[in-house]
């Protein structure tokens, strides 16, 4: 079968490979229908994510038909239409009890699929712990609406989730790349008085206010004026940084009012300075890490609920054939690129 492959620093090239195979009872065999290029791709591919390993499938945007089950899978069935998530987990050791799945002990733990072992950017996938790891899609709700629930829209509910946002406060979401749009449709689900988003690109910022009305928007150089303006205690009650961007973490805790909570789900090129000194009084709370995507099901039943809609975030589409011209256009965001949705010829 044919699959982008990660070579080596810089390089991903499109390989031939066997179709893959049942290796554990808890394994299924997927055959990918739909699937997308997350930034995360591009770290791999320049090298940022050392646990990377050159020679597998990239690839972990992605929904399918389960086409073979080993004998432990249990919640899903071979023909059903099926939603991949990007982490594995076992869904019984200390940390999966818990609901921090990222964490999970188990040798394929955490982000696997397209970084450790073969990813979704290919005709057919093996997941690993299927039955914590495969989610059945609604008879209503499209592989185009499903598309981003196992990674990105995971990523937005969970860090809407864990900012502990209430109705009387003012949310600033640092980002609008397809991250930020899906953290800001998690976001709006709790209701909060205001929501600011913060974005250098004019297209992007122009996304949000023709799709989005009620949501402020500004730009990183006016974002710090702008949300104390907009907020009832000098800053914001809730900062969600998602942009990963040489500058946002800092702007991230300037922007936050004194005793907020600020939240990371952003993923850096580089180590962040911590200033401690300047934000000595500010009293702030930092929740940071990789994205817990144990929340899948509840999200695609908000999908089929009419509740959330993340299908404006597909601007293009190409044959897995083509994945070296999406991957272009995409890493150098050419042609007002979103997200990419790649098909199976």
């Amino acid at each position: 079968m044919k699959a982008f492959t990660y070579i080596e620093k810089g390089k991903f090239a499109m390989t031939d490979k066997p179709r893959p195979s049942i290796q554990s009872p808890t394994d299924a065999i997927v055959r990918v229908t739909l699937g997308s290029i997350c930034t995360s791709d591009l770290h791999i591919k320049h090298g940022s994510v050392p646990r990377a390993v050159p020679g597998i499938t990239v690839g972990h945007e992605m929904v399918g038909i389960v086409e073979e089950t080993g004998s432990e899978v249990k919640g899903v069935s071979v023909g059903d239409r099926v939603t991949v998530n990007v982490e594995t987990f076992c869904g019984d050791c200390f940390y999966c009890r818990h609901g921090y799945v990222n964490n999970c002990t188990s040798p394929h733990g955490g982000w696997a699929l397209g970084c450790r072992i073969d990813g979704g950017q290919a005709e057919y996938v093996r997941v690993p712990l299927a039955s914590q790891g495969l989610n059945r899609i609604p008879d209503s709700v499209t592989d185009d609406q499903a598309l981003f629930v196992g990674d990105i829209l995971a990523t937005g509910f969970w860090a809407a989730r864990i900012s502990e946002i209430s109705p009387d406060d003012t949310v600033l979401i640092i980002g609008a790349g397809p991250t930020g749009i899906c953290t800001l449709l998690c976001v709006m689900l709790k209701h909060p008085k205001n929501i600011i988003v913060c974005e250098q690109s004019e297209e992007r910022r122009r996304f949000i206010r023709n799709n989005y009305p009620d949501v402020l928007v500004t730009t990183p150089e006016e974002c710090c004026d702008f949300t104390a303006a907009h907020s009832l205690h000098g800053g914001a009650d809730r900062v969600l940084e998602v942009a990963g961007g040489p500058d946002t973490f800092q702007l991230a805790w300037q922007c936050a009012r004194p005793n907020a909570i600020v939240t990371i789900v952003a993923l850096y090129d580089k180590p962040q300075l911590l200033p401690l000194p300047d934000m000595y009084g500010k009293n702030l709370t930092f929740k940071t890490g990789g994205v817990d995507g144990c929340d899948c099901a509840e999200v695609l039943q908000l999908i089929a609920q009419g509740k959330i809609d993340t299908t404006p975030l597909i601007t293009h589409r190409f044959p897995l054939s083509r994945i070296e011209e999406a991957y272009r256009i995409f890493e150098n965001k050419e042609d007002n690129v979103n997200k990419i949705a790649i098909y199976n010829d």
